[in-house]
């Protein structure tokens, strides 16, 4: 099974805004590495995929919400990969599937939908064990493909980076990519996440936890702002669009309104307030997505 990644492309942006501020910018492409298992999703799932080999499994697990980028790469490299993939999908089923789902059902994905309550408390014991017993064996995936394997992956996006930079920065759903770029970095540069989430204040823990468990380091060099989330997972409000439009069409770059659009967004805003030291080298990390 042939996982490996090539280096992705480091694009250097021309903004007028950059040219103001004295600010060197620069765009990391991990959205072609694949077209439906793009971005960090791959660097995730990557390691799971070997560990699930390893272990002799047919199956994948996970979890996710109806909108969920993990949900549709898990489905589509099961299909590339010769795994049954199953997905716990947080809510009542919709009526017609949205077209994440539909595509997930498409790529042979098992749909079981769990109410919202009981998708709190998913790891209980209790409803793994009723999940084995539904669907039999099988190799579960934390949401959002965030574990100490994910954070393997993500280590690897600082080894392909060839040029020095004050910041590198990633949108944050589950931690995971956040981790994983802290640990690569190893106490050097700094990191900065974007909260995808209303209320992403525990993705702080989170991540602190998951940098801990992986090399036993509390790493200080990285922060998670929370304020350009535009009212939660999912959601987006008329100025994103806006920006979105915009960026698309100076840069040449799709970009989709529920990580990459909202980081960005808050980078520019950023950039304007003077957050960043003119001559600084940042780093945005395309980490991909469905349109």
């Amino acid at each position: 099974m042939d996982v490996s990644i090539k280096h992705t492309l480091l694009q250097r942006l021309e903004d007028p805004l950059f040219e103001e501020k004295g600010i060197n910018f620069f765009i990391k492409r991990d959205d072609l590495i694949h077209p439906t298992v793009s971005g960090n999703k791959w660097r995730k799932l990557k390691y799971n995929l070997l560990e699930a080999q390893k272990q002799h499994h047919e199956t994948l697990l996970s979890f996710g919400g109806a909108y969920s980028n993990h949900i549709y790469a898990l489905a589509a490299a099961g299909k590339l990969f010769n795994f049954k993939t199953i997905g716990v999908i947080r809510g009542e089923r919709p009526e017609p599937l949205n077209p994440v789902l539909e595509f997930a059902k498409n790529n042979g994905m098992r749909l079981f939908f769990i109410s919202r309550t009981a998708y709190r408390d998913k790891y209980n014991p209790e409803l793994i064990g009723e999940l084995k017993e539904r669907f039999g064996k099988f190799y579960m995936v934390p949401e959002g493909g965030s574990n100490m394997l994910a954070v393997k992956g993500c280590c690897e996006i600082i080894d392909e980076i060839d040029i020095d930079f004050d910041y590198i920065c990633s949108a944050c759903g589950t931690g995971g990519t956040m981790a994983g770029i802290i640990t690569g970095l190893n106490g050097n540069n700094k990191a900065l996440g974007f909260s995808a989430l209303k209320g992403g204040d525990f993705l702080k823990e989170d991540v602190a936890q998951l940098i801990k468990g992986y090399c036993g380091q509390n790493y200080q060099n990285w922060d998670i702002n929370t304020e350009y989330h535009f009212g939660g997972y999912a959601k987006s409000k008329p100025e994103l669009l806006e920006f979105m439009k915009y960026f698309e069409k100076q840069h040449k770059v799709p970009i989709e309104f529920i990580y990459t659009g909202k980081m960005l967004f808050g980078l520019y805003d950023l950039i304007k307030r003077d957050f960043f030291k003119p001559e600084q080298n940042i780093i945005a990390l395309h980490t991909g997505g469905v349109k």
